[in-house]
């Protein structure tokens, strides 16, 4: 009798039964760095996750990792329930991990190690409430499949080489400028904010503009009734009027 060979599909759950984030702090930097970076990289091949669940070996579910935001270059930024590896052909390039003192193993030991033997070129952590992290700001890179510091700008800053950014603390805040232009990034958010106000900005000036040609406008004219009238003045001191004024012309 043949034998039948029954084949099973794996399953890949979509979540780890956690919550995201640790602390309100901690959730909403890890959504404003996935903002900052989405709104950078819209209508590009740029595939941005934060708490997705990132399974790295093939028939085994156990084997995941979710990273709090990772950046993919070069795949469709098509939306995922989760990352398997095997089928997108590339592991994230950048990680962030928004770290506290909870999570601190985990973040230092456990999940450097994983990013290292997938290969995720570069790897920040980020302590926004400055538990244990210091500097509160620290990046890796991969170097010989190996993870070395980013040694930080005289400023403190940490260039980020795949993003081609600067990070930097300012005050409490983690802040990202584009290398090439200098410019911070903003969210959608923010960018229709600031849109808005140079809009409204623009609009003060052409109307101060406005008003200033109006009031420039005005004394002409008002110059031109005083010059008028001084004239009538003059006239009729000299017994000047409309006849004569007709006969000599």
């Amino acid at each position: 009798m043949a034998s039948i060979t029954t084949q099973y599909e794996v399953d890949y759950p979509e979540s780890d039964g956690r919550p995201m984030g640790e602390t309100d702090v901690h959730r909403r930097w890890m959504i404003r760095i996935f903002d900052l970076l989405s709104y950078r990289y819209r209508q590009q091949d740029v595939y941005l996750a934060s708490d997705l669940l990132l399974y790295y070996e093939h028939g085994q579910p156990y084997r995941f990792i979710v990273p709090d935001v990772f950046v993919v270059f070069g795949v469709t930024p098509h939306d995922r329930r989760t990352y398997q590896l095997w089928h997108e052909g590339v592991a994230p390039q950048v990680v962030f991990e928004v770290t506290s003192r909870g999570t601190s193993r985990e973040d230092r030991e456990t999940k450097p190690e994983i990013y290292q033997q997938i290969g995720v070129r570069e790897y920040f952590s980020f302590d926004p409430t400055r538990d244990y992290l210091v500097p509160p700001l620290q990046g890796y890179r991969l170097i010989d499949d190996e993870y070395q510091l980013i040694e930080p700008e005289v400023d403190g800053a940490i260039v980020s080489e795949q993003l081609d950014a600067r990070l930097a603390l300012e005050g409490d805040d983690l802040v990202m400028y584009d290398r090439p232009s200098g410019r911070r990034l903003l969210t959608e958010a923010e960018s229709e904010r600031e849109r808005a106000e140079r809009e409204r900005s623009r609009a003060a000036r052409e109307r101060m503009l406005a008003e200033q040609e109006r009031a420039r406008a005005e004394q002409e004219r008002k110059r031109a009734d005083a010059a008028e009238a001084e004239l009538r003045r003059l006239r009729a001191m000299l017994g000047l009027n409309a006849d004569d004024e007709a006969c000599e012309s």
